[in-house]
């Protein structure tokens, strides 16, 4: 026998929200066989569903355990049941938990069923346009990018190559250089509060430079975080992406991983977002491997938009150790991104546009 119960999300105010990734509640004393009487049904394929979008859920009840009550949470806060439908419109998409809390018998059980909320919206698509070419360092193995009141900062990779460089844009010249050690692969860097934070990546490890001097001040180690990628800041947060589909929120002053997002489309979640660049609320992430980069929403990891940078490569110099796009930098006085790769002999300065 299967009870059905729909709802419509409405939130008791007095409980506190927390973000739940995969929580199963314990049980009051009630027998672990007796939480295997009861399942929640979405009738959703893989539990996938766009923020907002409606759809039944059902108390799975094969037994026919008498129920009293039953009671749905959702990050936190008890959903009240409303006409016919439940929707969840979460600030942070990605992947959650739908609760249950049964009373049977005059015991209380607990269940939950992991559950995906997507983004609303298919992502838009946007072209560029050439507004400038530079020369570029092409044995740099670019793996960051950052402007810095009109200074070039870069962070390039492979072991025994890596470095951290300021340099001049409209030369190509590298003003200061320095080499990380051998066994670090040096890969995504920032700028904030007067210091250069720069990620390696795979040693779960992280360095700290002196803005004006790149004297290196101290190092920090990742937290849940599997390897280091992209960094990016909004003036008070750190966002780093380590090639999961999550982008790790940092705290400027202790290094350590606060929250995350999680990049989605309407349709998938996605793991591909490799350096980073925020702008305006905004994430813009080069997508590994691919000539194309994402814009990410930074408060709910919904990819509102995808680049198409095809072409760019075409225009630099072909050898053999050319290698893929990576690396984007907004210059805030021009308003123009700058867009590279690894081991291009070229920099191009482009607009983006929708297409």
């Amino acid at each position: 026998m299967e009870q059905i119960f729909s709802l419509n999300m409405h939130l008791n105010k007095p409980l506190i929200a927390s973000f739940i990734a995969s929580v199963l509640l314990s049980c009051n004393g009630a027998p672990s066989s007796e939480k295997n009487l009861f399942s929640l049904e979405t009738g959703l394929k893989n539990n996938r569903i766009q923020s907002g979008e409606p759809f039944k859920v059902s108390l799975g009840n094969p037994g026919n355990k008498p129920v009293e009550k039953i009671s749905y949470y959702f990050m936190g806060q008890q959903l009240m049941p409303e006409q016919d439908s439940l929707s969840l419109s979460p600030e942070k998409l990605g992947e959650h938990t739908l609760e249950a809390e049964i009373i049977t018998d005059g015991d209380t059980v607990r269940i939950a069923e992991p559950i995906t909320i997507l983004a609303k919206n298919s992502p838009k698509v946007y072209t560029y346009s050439i507004v400038n070419e530079f020369p570029h360092d092409r044995n740099a193995y670019t793996q960051g990018l950052e402007f810095h009141n009109g200074v070039l900062f870069e962070s390039t990779g492979r072991r025994g190559q890596s470095t951290l460089r300021k340099t001049d844009f409209k030369t190509g010249e590298v003003l200061e250089e320095i080499p990380l050690e051998d066994q670090y692969f040096g890969e995504g860097i920032t700028i904030m509060n007067g210091k250069i934070y720069q990620l390696t990546w795979q040693k779960k490890t992280g360095f700290i430079y002196d803005l004006e001097t790149l004297e290196r001040k101290g190092s920090f180690q990742y937290g849940q975080s599997k390897e280091g990628w992209g960094l990016t800041n909004d003036g008070t947060k750190i966002y780093k992406s380590d090639g999961s589909d999550k982008i790790w929120i940092l705290d400027p002053e202790t290094l350590k991983e606060t929250d995350f997002i999680q990049s989605v489309t309407n349709t998938s979640v996605f793991n591909k977002a490799n350096e980073l660049e925020y702008v305006d609320g905004l994430i813009y992430a080069n997508v590994w491997l691919k000539d194309s980069a994402m814009i990410i929403d930074a408060r709910s990891g919904a990819i509102i938009g995808v680049i198409d940078f095809r072409g760019l490569k075409d225009k630099v110099a072909q050898h053999d150790d050319l290698d893929v796009l990576n690396g984007i930098a907004y210059h805030p006085e021009r308003k123009t991104f700058f867009v590279t790769g690894k081991n291009w002999n070229k920099m191009f300065e482009v607009t983006i546009s929708e297409k």
